[in-house]
């Protein structure tokens, strides 16, 4: 009978380990391990925590085990866990200094206290191993969509049942327009999954960019083929978005696909979305071509890239303007996100009135400079002429060709333009000597008079003092805020320095001052001949 009830006992124990397994879906061996931490727990509470003590279970027939390990030792310090290499030889004559001795306990009645503590130590061992096999299943679905059921709503949180899991919308998360409520499925994009005291937490998002791609991919058959790439995404949500998408196949329009026949596929999206309207755009690998698409349904008469500030000017006729930015500049800003480039939009009449500003003031400099005429100055500011030092240096061919010039005045005019280029020269070395300007600065390559007196305004004296800039207190660096960038101007702006060129300059002082190594030139590859 007792070897009965001692089988019944063992079998019990692995179904109820069984049965946990199975219902917080996690691996059996946890759940024995979680057993044997427990049984182990309540055998040192029973016999003493200064011995070592280890329970076994056997996964195959439910059998428990406990025993006391020693350590084999020379010369016993502690009687709870060491043992003589004499006395260890007894029990095994295999045995050697280094080794564990196991020695059989009898097996353990479980008090109350006992019970209750070893159903902690199980629960608590059971529940970390789930929260790690939710993490784990979790985590590899960032950038997913899922599903699942609305739980509760909190202070504008949507808590969602995911079935082995909880996933949180949180308020800023959720569409303006939606109301969640409980018992209704809702889909969601998963953006991030956590590991954090109280368990993993998976951040789902209906506002998220990617949200609106990948409904795009599960309603539009030839994105999830992959003939068809979302590139990027705008969106302000409930309200209205952006989506540039192009095609791999030149046979497919990627915008009518992403559209669908009298429009299907994008009205799924947009219902799901609870009515945001959407500009599906087709992108362009050159950006003026692309920028002007995106800022449809505006008409763009001319378009002025600026390559290295990443900004672009768009020109729209004056009844344009206010469809070229939008509702509180709302198809601005989210042609200026879908991009990645900043849109400064003006009217025709507003590019004419500033081009108009930028003559006068060409003219307005040759007339000081070159001691000339207002009509001279003009003409010659006419001709594409922007510099004085363009004059000074450009061959005397090139002005006497203009119409009512002739040698002699083309002549006259570089002379007039070198004395006065001369006399500025003069000018600023003395600026900056008094702004105490050093002189190991003003002999570096690349800088110009005019640049030194900039720097020194700005504190940037010593060569040391420019080794230490960053490229951006050069140039200057743009702020981009609540979807406006302010820019921040530099010690060098309106130089015409570009970024690449300030990183170079600084580079170079730091090496003329010994502060790094002068980069290794990079080897031209070797082209073989033909044969």
């Amino acid at each position: 009978m007792a070897n009965t009830a001692v089988s019944a006992n063992r079998l019990e124990l692995l179904q109820i380990a069984d049965a946990v397994a199975r219902e917080k879906s996690i691996d059996k061996s946890i759940v024995l391990e979680a057993m044997e931490e427990a049984i182990t727990k309540a055998a040192k509470a029973r016999y003493g925590q200064e011995n070592e003590i280890r329970a076994e279970i056997d996964a195959r027939t439910g059998e428990t085990r406990l025993n006391r390990l020693l350590l084999v030792v020379e010369a016993v310090e502690d009687d709870a866990k060491q043992i003589t290499l004499v006395e260890a030889s007894k029990k095994n004559p295999a045995a050697q200094v280094g080794d564990y001795i196991a020695e059989a306990l009898p097996p353990i009645e479980f008090g109350r206290i006992a019970a209750q503590s070893a159903k902690q130590t199980i629960v608590q061992k059971v529940r970390d191993a789930e929260r790690e096999r939710m993490y784990a299943e979790f985590k590899d679905r960032i950038g997913d969509i899922i599903s699942g059921i609305i739980k509760r709503v909190e202070y504008g949180n949507v808590i969602v049942d995911l079935g082995r899991g909880e996933g949180i919308i949180r308020r800023d998360e959720t569409l303006p327009r939606e109301t969640p409520r409980q018992g209704d499925r809702i889909r969601a994009y998963v953006y991030d999954v956590r590991r954090e005291q109280r368990g993993p937490q998976i951040f789902l998002s209906r506002t998220h960019p990617q949200f609106m791609a990948k409904l795009f991919g599960q309603e539009v058959p030839e994105i999830y083929d992959g003939v068809v790439d979302v590139v990027s995404v705008a969106r302000d949500p409930s309200s209205r978005a952006k989506i540039a998408v192009r095609s791999k196949d030149g046979s497919i329009d990627p915008v009518g696909a992403c559209v669908g026949m009298r429009g299907s596929r994008v009205q799924a999206v947009v219902n799901e979305l609870q009515g945001e309207k959407i500009d599906i755009i087709q992108w362009s690998p050159d950006v003026a071509t692309f920028v002007v698409n995106a800022l449809a349904p505006a008409e763009v008469s001319k378009v002025v890239l600026d390559e290295e500030a990443e900004r672009i000017e768009v020109v729209v006729p004056d009844e344009q303007l206010s469809l070229a930015i939008g509702r509180r500049g709302q198809n601005v800003r989210l042609a200026s996100q879908l991009t990645g480039w900043d849109i400064d939009i003006l009217t025709e009449a507003e590019e004419s009135e500033r081009r108009q500003k930028e003559f006068a003031a060409r003219t307005d400099r040759f007339v000081a400079a070159l001691d000339v005429d207002e009509t001279l100055a003009q003409l010659l500011a006419s001709e594409g002429f922007d510099k004085v030092e363009e004059i000074a240096l450009v061959d005397p061919r090139e002005i006497s060709s203009i119409e009512g010039l002739d040698e002699a005045t083309a002549e006259e005019l570089q002379n007039r333009a070198r004395e006065f280029l001369q006399r500025e020269a003069t000018e600023l070395e003395d600026k900056r000597k008094a702004l105490g300007v050093a002189d190991d600065l003003a002999q570096f390559e690349g800088l110009t008079p005019a640049m030194l007196v900039a720097l020194g305004e700005k504190g940037v004296k010593t060569l040391e003092d420019f080794a230490d800039c960053a490229t951006d207190e050069l140039i200057g660096w743009n702020e981009r805020k609540n979807g406006e960038t302010t820019k921040h101007p530099g010690a060098l702006t309106g130089f015409e320095v570009s970024s690449s060129e300030a990183q170079d300059m600084i580079l170079r002082a730091r090496v003329a001052l010994g502060w790094i190594e002068a980069p290794a030139a990079e080897e031209a590859p070797v082209e073989e001949a033909n044969p």
